[in-house]
């Protein structure tokens, strides 16, 4: 099969500004954690790192609620409406937090962003999805790309205005009004000769309920979950807790750690639009099965650096390289497994799917997020970074034993 130019409207666009706010909004905590643990009492060099931790698996938790309904509520006020509506919630919750006079006023803040992050993640895929029906693979994975875009932009403004002295609350801030203004691209008021391409779904609990249980009764859908548990724990811990390790360990100011962060996002943005050009259906498990088995020494290699190991010129080369190496080898995981658990199970409802792997992805997250502190608090950052190449391993088994051993088609279609 030929390749196919790639065409663009509004609401890709609009999908992409979601993707790269979403992004923001939510790795703008752990890239500031170490400035927001100063101020609001739980410093991270001094027990606070489970702390830390513990607010993005709040955060999950809200995300779940959401997740868990968004199929039907996309259903009642479509894909659009519902998407604006997310960005909104999210936008506001981040300007909340910049308010907060101390730790436990986080929690309800990011409760409220959570919420809105939860439907935005079961439903920006399928959103991008229905307009590219034909070749999902390529846009989804194009599309996922954006999240990195938002991690460059978090990086260069929260590292760097933190560096010159601005406050974190004046940074998050400004990082909430421009989500709220992302939301325009689904709200703004629609071209009547260029609609948003809608697709029908479960519009009732009694169909949501039963779509679920055809859907729970398919050993494939729970293989893929696994993945994706496990995946999104490799993913978000990195990202998570890049930062901190870096400025922590390697006694480096704010601006020198996120640059770090802002280096995986970089390997993320081009591995994820090289492997979207590049994808089809029976490239999906190699995608998968080899960019993990790639990570794994990457990631065992940066939990083994220390200072004092190389010139510091040449130290820092290195630790940027291997975050480099290890973004472009991470950078498939969630969006290529989604495309592959729901390409293999056509006769399914697709949004559901699609929402149910990102509600088995977004624990994977926040737990992964908090246990790697939990291993902070005890070994430091460089042995929390051990947990990496651990999901990776259950990750590539899983993926093997679905693809190569149980699964009956090796791609999205058979071959």
């Amino acid at each position: 099969m030929g390749y196919r130019k790639i065409k663009l409207g509004r609401y890709d666009f609009a999908g992409y500004g979601a993707f790269t706010m979403y992004s923001v909004c939510s790795l703008s905590i752990p890239l500031m954690i170490v400035a927001i643990g100063k101020s609001l009492d739980f410093p991270l060099d001094d027990g606070g790192m489970a702390a830390g931790g513990v607010l993005h698996m709040i955060r999950s938790v809200a995300m779940m609620v959401t997740l868990l309904c968004c199929g039907w509520i996309s259903a009642w006020f479509g894909k659009r409406i519902t998407m604006g509506i997310s960005i909104i919630m999210i936008g506001s919750g981040i300007l909340c937090c910049a308010l907060a006079p101390a730790y436990w006023m986080l929690i309800p803040c990011l409760l409220l962003a959570g919420l809105g992050e939860g439907i935005s993640e079961g439903i920006l895929t399928p959103f991008v999805q229905d307009l590219h029906p034909d070749s999902p693979e390529r846009y989804v994975n194009i599309a996922h790309s954006f999240w990195s875009v938002g991690i460059v932009v978090a990086v260069l403004a929260a590292g760097g205005l933190l560096a010159l002295g601005v406050n974190w609350r004046l940074i998050l801030g400004v990082f909430g009004l421009l989500t709220l203004l992302a939301s325009l691209g689904f709200l703004w008021k629609e071209n009547p000769s260029e609609p948003y391409p809608e697709t029908h779904s479960a519009s009732s609990w009694q169909a949501v309920l039963r779509c679920t249980a055809a859907i729970s009764r398919v050993p494939r859908f729970w293989r893929c979950c696994l993945a994706m548990f496990f995946g999104a724990g490799a993913e978000f811990g990195l990202t998570f807790w890049a930062a901190a390790y870096i400025e922590l360990t390697f006694n480096t100011g704010a601006w020198v750690a996120g640059l770090g962060v802002g280096v995986i996002a970089l390997g993320m943005f081009i591995g994820r639009t090289v492997f979207g050009y590049f994808a089809r259906p029976h490239y999906l498990r190699y995608i998968l099965l080899y960019s993990a088995a790639a990570t794994i020494p990457v990631t065992l290699l940066l939990s083994f650096l220390r200072p004092g190991m190389m010139p510091p010129a040449v130290l820092f080369s290195v630790l940027f390289l291997l975050l480099f190496i290890s973004g472009i080898g991470i950078s498939p995981y969630w969006p290529t497994t989604q495309v592959y658990g729901v390409g293999n199970m056509p006769e399914l409802d697709s949004t559901l799917l699609y929402v149910y792997f990102s509600a088995m992805g977004i624990p994977g997250c926040g737990f992964f997020a908090w246990f790697m502190g939990f291993i902070g608090d005890r070994f430091g950052l460089s042995g929390a970074l051990m947990v990496v190449p651990v999901c990776l391993t259950i990750f590539i088994v899983t993926i093997f034993l679905e693809c190569w051993v149980w699964g009956r088609k090796p791609g999205v279609s058979a071959s």
